[in-house]
């Protein structure tokens, strides 16, 4: 069997679906052996970051392994900031790089990036953005790197693992291993879960939970939902795990931090313990909450060490919160009654909102519209909802978005801002040419508008530097691409009626709405209401 053939194959027996990637000299053998296979579906990418962002879209929605495939030199370069997401949000992605052969390493070859003679050394640069990076160096070894690099990429601290792969070793016949080892799991820290039962045992009824997108990531929403019925607890969820707790359920207050609703704080004064769940709760998750923290019994149950002052309980979300209901028992006592929500709800969001369907995918870009969308909207049923925060790169949703529709079947809805789209939106036609069922919604205020309301509120300027000239993205798409639903709204209405079309549909739309630029995403200081310190607003901006 071909090394390619083994890498196939040994995709297809872990039940992956799709594979994401760009072509090119170095990886072609690659694309040809996925096509030999047959059941894995190859969606061709415009450009390598968007791959990656499929890739990651598709992992976060599945809970499989997203794959990226992309050839040497700028190619593989171009994969860097997507990778760096999923290392950041512990995504499990595996990445096969393609580089020259062998025996032109150091010599001069086309995209060497090896290390040798001066040349780039992807190792080093992919390692940095990597919880794994190998590169094969002879064609007996990829079977043992493959499985190597598919257990770290899974292992208890998920994220990218990346095989580097020479030319002319991936039509080089290999032996295939039987079968996958298991990954190696942390021991339960048993004193630690000791405490952590005997803390939460005397603050039944008055705990607040934040759960984080390593709920989703370990599938342990019900047994989250078990344990806040367990504790009689509220539940609050941090921004980019908007789909780890049930936003209808009278136990949720909402979201924290900078994008989120102040509900939160004020549940977690009255709490005498908080009990964060697969998060570390990084700053822009803990804004406005610190001298709570302070003040409360924190716990936390993460794989890696939380950003907050906490008795850690370190290990498997799921397996942790089942060793917990093990302990403490049955659930008792009713649901507390829902605090008010929040009013500042735009009329685009509340439209969005009623359109997105049971079980469907909404994936939320950064910038001004993110945060709005984050505060204002809730989590799909039955769905997913996905925020990259781990790095916070504009136009992440326009690929992530498409690894999801994948990875479920569903339809995907994209929530983005006009930057975002300038930036990765054309990814669109690829979405496009695989009938792929995805509802891209630009939401357009000519502008960066993120950096406009910082210029605004920070530095005493009109954030003119950051605004564009008037533009029609669904008009010019519709134009571009034929056989692409587009519709240019004006007002929420319009909106309303493009979202209705667009579920009749079985492949992409897109729609945009021109918005204000001078309106201000809900940040949680209120800046409308009352202008805060400029420190405070420099942390939670």
């Amino acid at each position: 069997m071909m090394l390619v053939d083994h890498i196939a194959a040994t995709l297809a027996r872990l039940g992956i679906s799709h594979v994401f990637g760009v072509g090119g000299a170095n990886i072609e053998d690659l694309f040809a052996a996925l096509d030999r296979q047959g059941s894995l579906q190859l969606i061709l990418a415009k450009h390598e970051f968007s791959a990656g962002t499929m890739a990651d879209g598709y992992a976060r929605a599945s809970g499989r392994p997203g794959v990226v495939i992309t050839t040497s030199g700028g190619g593989a370069m171009n994969l860097v900031p997507a990778l760096a997401e999923s290392y950041a949000s512990c995504v499990p992605v595996l990445a096969i790089v393609g580089e020259p052969p062998t025996s032109l390493a150091g010599r001069g070859a086309f995209q060497d990036s090896t290390g040798s003679a001066g040349t780039i050394d992807a190792e080093r640069v992919f390692s940095a953005v990597s919880v794994h990076c190998t590169r094969i160096s002879s064609a007996a070894q990829l079977p043992g790197a493959l499985e190597a690099s598919l257990r770290a990429a899974t292992g208890d601290r998920p994220g990218p693992a990346v095989l580097l792969v020479p030319k002319d070793l991936q039509t080089s016949e290999v032996v295939p291993k039987a079968e996958r080892s298991s990954a190696p799991l942390h021991k339960l820290d048993l004193d630690a879960l000791r405490r952590a039962v005997a803390t939460l045992r005397s603050c039944v009824g008055r705990t607040l939970i934040i759960a984080g997108e390593g709920v989703g990531r370990h599938e342990a929403r019900d047994d989250l939902a078990y344990l806040a019925d367990v504790l009689d607890a509220q539940v609050a969820v941090t921004p980019e795990a908007r789909d780890a707790f049930d936003n209808d359920s009278p136990r949720f207050v909402g979201v924290t931090g900078t994008m989120g609703h102040r509900q939160v704080a004020e549940a977690l004064a009255g709490a005498c313990c908080c009990l964060l769940v697969g998060t570390r709760l990084p700053a822009l998750a803990r804004q406005g909450l610190e001298s709570n923290l302070e003040r409360c019994q924190t716990l936390a149950i993460h794989f890696e060490r939380p950003f907050v002052p906490a008795l850690w309980v370190r290990g498997h979300v799921r397996r942790t919160l089942r060793a917990i209901r093990l302990v403490l028992g049955p659930a008792g006592g009713p649901a507390p009654k829902p605090l008010a929500r929040s009013n500042r709800q735009s009329e685009a969001m509340a439209a969005i909102a009623d359109a997105i369907e049971h079980g469907a995918n909404l994936v939320i870009d950064a910038g001004n519209t993110g945060a709005t969308a984050v505060h204002d909207l809730s989590s799909p049923s039955g769905g997913r909802c996905l925020v990259a925060l781990g790095m916070g790169g504009m136009g992440y949703s326009f690929g992530a978005a498409m690894g999801a529709a994948c990875a479920t079947g569903r339809r995907s809805y994209v929530v983005a801002g006009d930057g975002s789209f300038w930036m990765h939106g054309l990814e669109i036609h690829t979405a496009l040419e695989h009938c792929l069922a995805v509802t891209f919604l630009v939401l357009d205020n000519s502008s960066h508008g993120m950096c406009s309301t910082r210029d605004r509120l920070l530095a005493g300027g009109d954030g003119a530097r950051y605004r564009f000239r008037r533009s029609h993205v669904a008009r010019g798409l519709g134009a571009m691409l034929p056989g692409l639903p587009a519709f240019e709204c004006d007002n929420p209405q319009q909106l309303r009626e493009a979202l209705r079309a667009c579920s009749q549909l079985d492949g992409p739309a897109v729609i945009s709405l021109a918005t204000d630029v001078e309106e201000l995403p809900p940040f949680e200081f209120s800046p409308i209401q009352t202008r805060p310190e400029p420190a405070e607003l420099k942390l939670a901006l």
